[in-house]
């Protein structure tokens, strides 16, 4: 299979990354300001070229012609669990996401964000965007995805821009939903009972049902447990302690009428990471990079529309 380009920006952990490079994309650089990210990428991926910075250092001429730009650009200045203070956020990086699409002059875009991007209040600096992609030759479509329609056990929906080379003449065909629902039992019952928890069998009947939003948090706000209020309640739903990770899966000695706590592996299941990627850092750092990550199958999912309809159409 033919590989594509693409220089993807504010890679994370790699979730969007794993997806690309299954969909059949190669990675000419990521991009990534965070240390314990950038180690994640390098450890499991030493031959990419990974760039430790931020990215409005970055030069993006040097990759004119790339076929992909992409990027998980942050979520804070849009997500509904902050201020939303949106363009005023320091952290937006819509500019200097326009800045590199205009340096690198790829082929297509992609840009993941939170769902509250889509809402009426930036229905504005929304449109800003789509008009500063077309003055720059793109015509871009958005829509509102939802992981568990493409293999995810979690209700994880995720704003996705598309846009295309206007010279291409192309319009997006958005990938369609596999059609089968996982479940957190069905993800993560393996490792639940990989000690010889007694409880499992109750468990696995409590949990066989859709997780809520994984939610990693930041560096100022969250830390390594499964959200706020309103979600650790979603989880006890499920059987789970949320306030909270462990670095075992419950043992033979732990009561049967206790819900137990996720590991960092199990988190990284339900965002459909694969086992043989592995987290750098302690408890906190990991579950961070896990929880803020765009989920692979739905990366992959739309990687694939995006070379099947830009390159084999």
């Amino acid at each position: 299979m033919s590989r594509y380009t693409v220089l993807e920006v504010c890679a994370g952990a790699g979730g969007q990354a794993i997806g690309l490079e299954a969909a059949g994309f190669e990675h000419i650089a990521a991009v990534e300001i965070d240390n314990a990210a950038c180690s994640t990428l390098r450890l499991n991926r030493p031959d990419w070229h990974v760039i430790e910075d931020d990215i409005a250092n970055l030069d993006a001429k040097q990759y004119s012609g790339v076929d992909l730009v992409a990027g998980g650009l942050p979520c804070p200045p849009f997500s509904v669990a902050g201020k939303q203070l949106g363009p005023e956020d320091e952290r937006d990086m819509f500019p200097q996401a326009l800045r590199i699409i205009s340096e690198a002059k790829p082929k297509a875009v992609m840009i993941e964000n939170v769902p509250g991007f889509a809402s009426i209040k930036f229905s504005k600096y929304r449109q800003s965007v789509i008009t500063d992609l077309d003055r720059l030759g793109y015509a871009a479509e958005w829509q509102v995805l939802n992981a568990v329609d493409y293999g995810v056990p979690q209700l994880r929906p995720r704003f996705i821009l598309i846009a295309f080379r206007k010279t291409l003449n192309m319009t997006m065909q958005w990938p369609i939903p596999v059609g089968t629902v996982s479940t957190v039992s069905r993800a993560i019952g393996d490792l639940m009972g990989a000690r010889g928890w007694t409880g499992l069998n109750d468990w696995l009947q409590k949990a066989n049902k859709i997780a809520p939003t994984i939610v990693g948090g930041s560096k100022k706000h969250g830390g390594p447990d499964l959200g706020p209020t309103r979600a650790k309640k979603q989880w006890e739903a499920l059987g789970v302690d949320g306030l909270g990770l462990v670095d075992l899966a419950p043992d033979e000695t732990f009561p049967v009428d206790k819900n137990p706590r996720l590991t960092v592996r199990m988190a990284a299941r339900i965002q459909s990471f694969p086992d043989a990627w592995n987290f750098y850092g302690k408890k906190t750092a990991s579950y961070r990079q896990v929880g803020n990550a765009f989920p692979p199958l739905v990366a992959q999912a739309v990687g694939k529309a995006i070379i099947n309809w830009v390159w084999l159409f």
